[in-house]
This record gives C-alpha cells, sequence and structure tokens, in this order.
C-alpha cells in the first residue's frame, strides 16, 4: 500500500479558482434577483400610480377639483350628480379614528408587557395567537361585526343602527392589534438593557422604566406601529364594506351607518357601469383620494421616525 505524502494531501480548506469563480457566480446571480424583485415592485407601483393618475384625469375633466373637495353630497349614479369626496372620507376617518381608540391604548399595554413584563414561554404562546388574528379574513370579520357584535351593542346603546361605524371601527381596531403590537414590541426590545439596568440602579420599578426609559427610548418605532396601524384602517375595506352601510353621508354620528371610500369603491365596482362614464371614474378618483391619505400617513411615519430615531 503506498502512502500518500503530506505535500500530495489536499486541504479541504483550499481557496481554489473554481471556488472563487463559483462564488462570484453565485454572488451576481443573487445581485440579479434581488434587484429585479425591487425593480419589480418599484414598477408595480409606478403602474398603480399611473392608471390611478391618468383615470383622474379625465373625471377632473368634467369635474371641477373645488366642488370635488367642498361639495357636501356624494351621488355619482343619481340624476343629479354631486360630487363632494368629503362625504366618504369622514366616514372613513370615523372608523379609523374609532379603531385607533381601541388599538392605540391596547396595543401599547401588551406590548409592554410582553417586552418587559412577560416570561418566555407566554411571550411565545402570545406572539402566535396575534398572528393568528392577523391572518383571519378580514370578510369573516365584516361578518362578525355586523351578525354578532352590532347586535350585543345594540342591547345596551339605545339607537345604534343595523349598519353603523362604531361597531365596525371597534372590529378594525382589534384587526390592526397584532401590526401595532409586534412593531411596538420589537421596538422595545430592541432598546439596550444597559438603559434598564441604568434606571434600576436608580431605585425605578419595573413600571417606571417602562414607561420613563423604554417608552421613550422606543418612541419612533412605536409612532411608526401607529402610523402603519391607521394606515392598514384607512384601508381597511370588507369590514366597512359589509357593517358600515352604503350611504354616502357627512358622517357626524357614529351610531349611524356611512360609506367609506373603501366600501363605495367595492360597491361601484360590483355595479354594471358603462366604462368611461363619469360615475366609472369617480372609482379611480376614489382611489387616488386614498392612495394621497395613506402616502401622508407614510410620510408622517418616515419623518417621525428620522426626528427621533435612537441609534444605540
Amino acid at each position: 500500500m503506498v502512502s500518500q505524502s503530506p505535500e500530495d494531501a489536499v486541504d479541504p480548506f483550499e481557496v481554489t479558482d473554481a471556488f472563487l469563480k463559483r462564488r462570484r457566480l453565485i454572488d451576481l446571480t443573487m445581485r440579479g434577483v434581488l434587484f429585479l424583485a425591487a425593480s419589480l415592485s418599484i414598477l408595480v407601483t409606478a403602474g398603480i400610480v399611473y392608471v390611478l393618475v391618468s383615470e383622474t384625469a379625465h373625471f377632473f375633466a368634467q369635474v371641477s377639483i373645488v366642488d370635488f373637495l367642498t361639495d357636501t353630497q356624494w351621488t355619482p349614479v343619481f340624476q343629479e350628480k354631486h360630487f363632494g369626496i368629503m362625504t366618504l372620507v369622514s366616514g372613513t376617518l370615523v372608523t379609523s379614528v374609532i379603531a385607533l381608540i381601541v388599538a392605540v391604548p391596547a396595543g401599547t399595554i401588551l406590548s409592554i408587557y410582553l417586552s418587559e413584563f412577560a416570561r418566555p414561554e407566554v411571550r411565545e404562546t402570545i406572539k402566535p395567537i396575534l398572528e393568528l388574528i392577523a391572518g383571519v379574513p378580514t370578510v369573516a370579520f365584516g361578518y362578525f361585526a355586523l351578525l354578532f357584535v352590532t347586535p350585543l351593542f345594540q342591547t345596551f346603546i339605545p339607537g345604534l343602527s343595523g349598519f353603523n361605524l362604531l361597531v365596525p371601527g371597534i372590529v378594525i381596531g382589534i384587526m390592526i392589534l397584532p401590526f401595532i403590537v409586534s412593531v411596538s414590541e420589537d421596538a422595545m426590545r430592541a432598546v439596550p438593557n444597559s438603559l434598564r439596568e441604568g434606571a434600576y440602579a436608580l431605585g425605578f420599578t419595573r413600571l417606571q422604566t417602562s414607561v420613563r426609559v423604554v417608552i421613550p427610548g422606543a418612541f419612533s418605532g412605536i409612532t411608526a406601529a401607529y402610523i402603519l396601524g391607521m394606515s392598514r384602517a384607512v384601508g381597511e375595506t370588507m369590514v366597512v364594506a359589509i357593517a358600515a352601510g352604503q350611504q354616502a353621508k357627512l358622517a357626524l354620528n357614529p351610531l349611524e351607518g356611512a360609506a367609506t371610500i373603501t366600501a363605495y369603491i367595492v360597491q361601484i365596482s360590483l355595479g354594471d357601469l358603462p366604462h368611461g362614464s363619469i360615475a366609472y371614474l369617480t372609482i379611480f378618483a376614489a382611489g387616488l383620494t386614498l392612495f394621497v391619505i395613506t402616502f401622508l400617513f407614510n410620510i408622517l411615519a418616515f419623518w417621525l421616525r428620522r426626528k427621533y430615531r435612537e441609534v444605540y
């Protein structure tokens, strides 16, 4: 048997030319795939904006933008047509504000508990449950609001209509709760433990540390969670389409029903309207309005994140 000399032995950790070429090929391939994925998202967004703007331009060629922003009626399919978008915006904002009133306090408290108080096994139990809530179809939430929550609330709220803005707002608040909790808790857990230890050394309790140290340290992430939840609430469709009603009017009373932007888009999209008609073009005008509102919320979140971001 011929023994192999140490000089002839193959070093398994040797960097060969073939290995370097294969590594460069994989690197270039992954760069190309990631670039295409990023470019695709930009192209899709640009396509959406182009369609909304181009179709809305045809709408404003027939309707004054002043009337669009100041009229208090929205009757594009009636014989006497009015195009006051603020009637739909008011319903959208009322349901979104109610959702935030429900989700922000509950989400903040739950985030503090999961980040600062909960044992690891409790945290690993609650978070999957919240993720399951986020995975429930919105249609199910809509019928839950209409067939269960609304009759329940009618037993102790006199005058609550069968279609109203209060119940959909509350249900949407439950829907956006997982988003707020997840982002807020991640921001809180990113605060270094040295800050907590310093607070404990000064005599702070765990609650005082959470409120006076952790929350200010994670403020940019928490506000981003709130804005994300608000954007999600503004864009919610099926819950308000099922449980809020289809009557387009200024939403001054949350106990009554009113149409939102998304509910109107669903209502008109299911109808038999001629393509290119003024009533058909209102879908794109309402969609562009919703896009602008969400875009402004995202800009606000970006500004708050840059202004109050803490780098550790």
